[in-house]
């Protein structure tokens, strides 16, 4: 009987694949492993094994596989599981969500090789000069990857070369599968076999009184082996010697010295464990247990703890009691920046049980972090990291911990799939029969309302740790201060005031400002002319570090222009105001103290993030200017005051959460204010001081704001009463963009009737020369999910066949934020 393997490739496409394979393959291969595969005329992929079975496939015939990759398994059946829901739910591919699971070393790719033919017969004097050049090197060398004989022609397209050397029969071209991946290798040292006794020894230093720099080498190997009985790398040994590496060479030409190489982890951590108890104070008792009450019945629980709370304490101890269970923990966080801090926490109380992934690390790093979570057994048993943590391979997973669950970020937006971490966690809990804990001081409309109506368990932390009491929150009408010329710049005299005093008592502030870059908008006062980005319909940002105009969307920059591009007139000056004009504005007026500036422009580096924050916790930055980075959860003991420089821009955005996330944003970069004993201060400039959600947070009104929000999302039919699928159709022409978006939004309103919204322009309707136009479709809670999906995708398969619009690309996202 014929065996075939259902393979998954890490292509756009929406069928798995079969393919054929020996009775011996079928008896040793298992779902989850790798396989090299043909597809195409000539490509060969990596395949992940989805299914072993005997059923032919109807339609074409199954290719053998190339070659089998693993020994065992490199993804879990629970992961396969888990993809299989992203891809029905989220609209898009197995393939895609398998490109976005795994690190890219483990996708192998197929790469052509150039070899010279066996006993090829040519006239160097035929060949051109770019034919001559590539035969050259196969002379030199026994074979050529495409990317080589780009670099060695310097030019992009090769192929038709390599194409008139084939015709006559001088090259040869094939494929080779190569891995990506490379294992760190360290250099250790140990002393030859014929010196390890004493009299041995002792002639050895004898032999070498006269090479110094030999003989104190081999005096601080003695001294290192005296106070460890770990393996002696060569890098320290060199580095305590004061010496070079070449000492050390002759040493091992010598045979005094053995050279040997061991692999290790780069993302090892040499954390100790200084702290074993956790003591919670009685509102942390009182919410633990009203978690773990909630836990008897529901799997998904919600936390509602106020800013500097002490939410922190009652993870560690959920984590605590999953560990002791045997089993793994998860711990999700929006942002990388929020990493720093919690490690160092973490690893107080579980040593090197703690295990750190996020996008900043490279390819090689989380190799070996998927590879440790894969192995489980006693390493690494709690992973920290940010959304994309979700795809690692659990074992046993316990506990998914959801930190500031109200967070955009979680959503992932581009390429697809186009998840949200916070639940895609519930369904991956749900996997494996484990908990899931959100927590946050702000949470989403969505999860509040869930735990609301009894889906969710919920606990609540009304009170600050230490009893501190929460800031006191001041509005300043800058309307009224511009008015009575009480404006330096774009401080307040008031927010001035309370600097001083914050410096001259030597605390910390820090001033949120939610947009980077020195300005948004050059202008023109004479013609009123503004440079914009030739590939998109925004204008351009000043950044003066750099003294350029940049575009935030598609990286275009310009040296910064001195006179008006339009009409030449040198009376030209900036509108509206970044992260680099307030710190530059406060170098001006603060000369003495230390200004630091946390935006993407200052934290691309992969320890970005750290060395700012580091350096803030260390009180070397007396005031932090930042975008919303500052806002997530971080914990800085020393600040006592927290300035928003300009609340308006928030609230006035087109989107029907500008109104939720303005009151989350300003309610959580409030919390970073008065921490430890003396209660902090928060000043929110506004245009606009009597705004409703202004007001709000003014007081900490978290239920005001829900329930107005709720009210308005049930009138106008948004989430949580509807769900949203969102068609974002993408073209380098205009018109076909618009016909292509007016046939699906007629072939949607056919079936859909009046909850088919659009299409219509977005705000910025034209990125990277590509015109962009939205279809938003509201699904009620009494319309099947599924059937309504189902529909959605037969549309599309009927738009894909229209050849005339072939060039326009349908983007679709599932539950938009």
């Amino acid at each position: 009987m014929p065996n075939f393997v259902d393979v998954i490739l890490p292509l756009p496409l929406d069928n798995r694949f079969t393919y054929t394979i020996s009775e011996e393959e079928a008896v040793f291969l298992q779902n989850g492993m790798r396989v090299a595969v043909p597809f195409g005329k000539s490509k060969v992929y990596t395949g992940i094994i989805a299914e072993v079975h005997n059923r032919a496939p109807e339609v074409y015939e199954a290719k053998p596989i190339n070659q089998i990759l693993d020994e065992t398994p490199l993804v879990t059946q629970n992961q396969l599981e888990f993809w299989k829901w992203i891809a029905s739910y989220y609209m898009c591919t197995e393939g895609e969500v398998m490109r976005a699971a795994l690190p890219g070393a483990f996708i192998l790719e197929s790469e052509h090789i150039v070899q010279l033919q066996k006993e090829a017969e040519f006239n160097e004097s035929d060949l051109k000069d770019d034919e001559f050049l590539v035969v050259e090197a196969l002379q030199n060398q026994s074979s050529l990857k495409i990317k080589e004989v780009e670099a060695l022609l310097d030019k992009k397209s090769v192929l038709p070369i390599l194409n008139r050397l084939m015709a006559k029969d001088i090259i040869v071209l094939s494929q080779e599968i190569y891995e990506q991946y490379k294992p760190k290798r360290v250099k250790y040292i140990k002393l030859h076999e014929s010196y390890e006794s004493e009299d041995a020894m002792h002639q050895l230093l004898d032999e070498l009184s006269r090479a110094h720099k030999q003989r104190e080498v081999v005096l601080n190997y003695f001294s290192l082996k005296a106070k460890s009985l770990k393996p002696i790398n060569a890098k320290e040994l060199q580095k305590i010697s004061g010496t070079t590496a070449s000492v050390l060479k002759s040493l091992v030409t010598k045979n005094i010295f053995k050279e040997y190489y061991l692999n290790e982890d780069r993302v090892a951590f040499e954390g100790e464990i200084t702290r074993s108890h956790i003591e919670f104070n009685e509102y942390q008792l009182k919410a633990f247990g009203q978690i773990k009450a909630a836990f008897e019945e529901k799997t998904v629980c919600l936390l509602h703890g106020v800013t500097s709370s002490g939410k922190t304490e009652i993870y560690l101890k959920l984590i605590e009691e999953v560990l002791n269970e045997g089993k793994q923990a998860l711990y999700l966080l929006p942002e990388i920046a929020l990493t720093t801090q919690l490690i160092n926490r973490l690893q107080a109380y579980f040593g090197d049980k703690v295990l750190v992934f996020h996008s900043k690390y490279s390819m090689n790093e989380r190799v070996e972090v998927y590879q440790n979570v894969l192995k489980a057994g006693e390493g690494p048993k709690v992973i920290i990291g940010a959304r994309s943590a979700i795809f690692l391979p659990f074992q046993q997973l316990g506990l998914i911990i959801i930190d500031e669950e109200h967070e955009a970020s979680f959503k992932q937006y581009d390429p697809a799939p186009r998840y949200h971490a916070r639940d895609a966690a519930v369904v991956l809990a749900n996997l494996f029969k484990a908990k899931t804990l959100m927590g946050s001081a702000t949470p989403s409309l969505e999860s509040y309302y869930n735990a609301v109506h009894d889906k969710y368990g919920f606990a609540e932390l009304s009170r600050r740790f230490g009893n501190v009491m929460m800031p006191e929150i001041e509005i300043v009408d800058i309307k009224e201060k511009h008015r009575k010329k009480r404006m330096t710049g774009h401080f307040s005299d008031r927010l001035l005031k309370e600097i001083e005093e914050s410096l001259a008592e030597g605390e910390q502030v820090i001033l949120f400002q939610n947009r980077r870059g020195f300005s948004p908008i050059l202008e023109c006062n004479t013609c009123g002319h503004s440079p914009q980005c030739p590939n998109c319909d925004v204008s351009l940002t000043y950044h003066s570090h750099s003294n350029q105009l940049r575009c935030h969307y598609c990286g275009y920059h310009i040296a910064m222009q001195k006179r008006c591009m339009a009409c030449h007139s040198d009376d030209i000056s900036t509108k509206g105001f970044g992260t680099e004009q307030i710190e530059t504005e406060l170098k001006a007026l603060y000369p003495d103290h230390k200004i630091g500036r946390m935006d993407q422009d200052t934290t691309r580096g992969k320890h970005g993030y750290e060395k700012i924050i580091t350096a803030f916790e260390d009180l070397e930055i007396d005031i932090l200017v930042g975008t919303q980075m500052l806002t997530k959860g971080l914990d800085f003991r020393n600040v006592n005051l927290v300035g928003v420089m300009n609340a308006d821009n928030l609230l006035n955005f087109p989107d029907f959460r500008a109104h939720e996330r303005s009151f989350q944003l300003m309610l959580q970069v409030a919390g970073r204010a008065g921490r430890t004993k003396k209660r902090g201060k928060v000043l929110i400039q506004s245009y606009n001081p009597h705004h409703q959600i202004i007001q709000q947070v003014s007081t900490n009104d978290y239920a005001g704001m829900y329930k107005e929000q709720l009210q308005e999302r049930y009138n106008y039919k948004y989430p949580p009463y509807f769900r949203l699928v969102r068609l974002s159709l993408k073209s380098r022409d205009f018109s076909k963009t618009n016909e292509a978006a007016d046939w699906i939004a007629k072939a949607m309103q056919n079936v859909f009737k009046q909850n088919v919204l659009g299409p219509e322009f977005p705000p910025v309707a034209r990125i990277r020369n590509e015109y962009y136009k939205n279809i938003m479709l509201k699904i009620p809670q009494n319309q099947s999910l599924g059937k309504t999906k189902a529909v959605l995708h037969k549309i599309l398969i009927s738009f894909n066949a229209i050849s005339a619009y072939r060039s326009v690309r349908v983007i679709v996202n599932v539950d938009p934020m």
